[in-house]
């Protein structure tokens, strides 16, 4: 334990080296500008700028590109609440009750709750990660496709929580997603699968994107302008310093999702495939579920932004640890810094502590760093993201629609591709007209192919043989904790259903 603080403390001084602390400013302010634009997200900012890192050495460069992780990380939630459009799809679930609490002139409670979450989610990661990198590594070793099987099930066993008391409806949208999430190539005989109308567009499917971007950003705001009437009134908040320390305040009403979500986040956010998506998303699923005010939620509940917040952060940690640890890229974004650190000339696995130790424990120290001037930044910038709020709807419904369409295009380079988000956004608007929830479609189309690939992969293993899901320790844990997730509900409204009878 002495040499791990002992080594924690060179690395925080190597964070603060001149040019060190440059790169973590540089990475955070970088990543809030990619994490707040629609379609962009941490995978294409890393891409994007890792070239320029060959001008620095290798500890800084690695540095850089954390911080821009961080930070993307932070500043989806920028757009989720101003616009209610997802700047990646870590971001889509802080939308749910974002997007309503800054309709209702909540925005600025909403960004702070975003900002705290967020830095207690990645302090907890990271804590995690400097006292527990090896054990937890072989941990996430364990994990095989029985398991991402049965952890994705446990995945969707909380949708039944994001539906409310409508379960047919929610299980409907789960199926719809599912559907879209199958439309392209199967994964297994590389046979056609569901393409519609015979068009050979629909061979490279529909990215999480273009749904995410349709229903969130076209079809909140068909939504927005026909339960109006055309009439917006804008919620113009005047925020000052001393309405946001007030708004420190608001912590106690979301301190337990944020503490669910860090722990949860830091866990999936190890397992290599999983990532910060299905992380957020089980968050606000569990977060929900064992509220005491679960109907709240989707219109405004400050713990439904906090618990994926601290959820992503705290996973986009995470997947640096079996990246670190075994040279197992735990997410896309970390499988381009796996790139970088061998293009560096560095050997990621279990004997870069030894051989490098000053980048690996630089890059630990330049995380409890960067964290601070994340969420620095944020604060400082909440007033600026307010302003967004403030411009006449006539004004930002055109902006939203531009950048809807810039999102989806920029990202697949397909005019097909814009023209089905604009479909999807359409059909998210009557979907909402009809009150079938579009939240669990969305979330089945994060999370279906994932379950499909260990689904078949599994089977594929065991010849055919169902038995084992249930035959291994783990994925047996995950399938008896997705059932009860899934009874729960359904017991909760039974009770209160008696004890309405009872007390009549």
């Amino acid at each position: 334990m002495d040499i791990i603080f002992t080594s924690l403390g060179a690395g925080l001084l190597q964070a603060f080296e001149p040019l060190n602390l440059f790169m973590i400013f540089a990475g955070c302010l970088a990543g809030l500008f990619v994490g707040c634009m629609p379609g962009l997200g941490s995978v294409n900012g890393v891409a994007i700028l890792l070239p320029i890192t060959f001008l620095v050495p290798p500890t800084a460069a690695i540095i850089f590109l954390a911080a821009l992780y961080y930070g993307a990380m932070y500043g989806g939630a920028i757009s989720s609440i101003t616009l209610g459009i997802p700047g990646a799809s870590t971001a889509v679930a802080t939308v749910f009750d974002g997007r309503p609490m800054a309709q209702q002139g909540k925005a600025d409670k909403a960004l702070m709750a975003a900002a705290v979450a967020s830095f207690i989610g990645g302090t907890v990661s990271v804590i995690l990660f400097t006292l527990f990198a090896p054990p937890l590594a072989a941990f996430a070793l364990k994990f095989g496709p029985q398991e991402e099987f049965a952890l994705m099930v446990l995945a969707f066993a909380t949708f039944i929580g994001l539906g409310g008391d409508d379960i047919p409806k929610t299980i409907f949208s789960i199926l719809l997603g599912l559907v879209l999430a199958a439309v392209g190539f199967d994964i297994i005989s590389g046979q056609p699968r569901l393409i519609f109308f015979d068009m050979v567009e629909f061979q490279r499917g529909i990215g999480f994107l273009v749904l995410a971007i349709g229903i969130y950003g076209i079809g909140e705001m068909l939504w927005t302008l026909e339960s109006t009437n055309g009439q917006i009134a804008m919620h113009k908040v005047k925020v000052t310093w001393a309405r946001i320390q007030a708004n420190f305040g608001d912590i106690k009403h979301y301190i337990n999702s944020t503490w669910l979500g860090s722990f949860l986040g830091f866990f999936v956010g190890t397992l290599p495939a999983a990532g910060a998506t299905p992380a957020s998303l089980m968050s606000y699923g569990l977060s929900k579920t064992f509220s005491k005010d679960p109907d709240s939620y989707g219109k405004g509940n400050i713990a439904g932004v906090a618990a994926p917040e601290a959820a992503n952060n705290a996973a986009s940690t995470g997947s640096m640890l079996p990246m670190i640890t075994l040279g197992i890229p735990g997410s896309p974004t970390t499988a381009i810094l796996l790139g970088g650190m061998v293009i560096w000339g560095l050997r990621p696995g279990p004997l870069l502590f030894t051989e490098s130790p000053d980048f690996v424990w630089g890059l630990i120290g330049s995380m409890y760093v960067a964290n601070f001037v994340t969420v620095l930044l944020n604060i400082a910038m909440i007033p600026l993201f307010i302003r967004v709020l403030a411009m006449p709807f006539s004004i930002l419904t055109p902006i939203i629609f531009v950048l809807c369409v810039l999102g989806v295009y920029a990202t697949t380079d397909r005019m097909f591709d814009t023209w089905i988000m604009l479909l999807i956004g359409i059909a998210g608007y009557l979907l909402r007209k009809l009150n079938y929830p579009v939240a669990p479609a969305v979330l089945a189309i994060v999370l279906g192919p994932l379950a499909e690939r260990s689904m078949r992969q599994s089977l594929i293993g065991s010849q055919g043989d169902v038995m084992t899901f249930f035959e291994r320790p783990i994925s047996l844990t995950c399938l008896i904790l997705a059932f009860a997730l899934m009874s729960y509900p359904l017991v909760l409204k039974y009770m209160r259903k008696r004890k309405a009878g009872a007390g009549t």
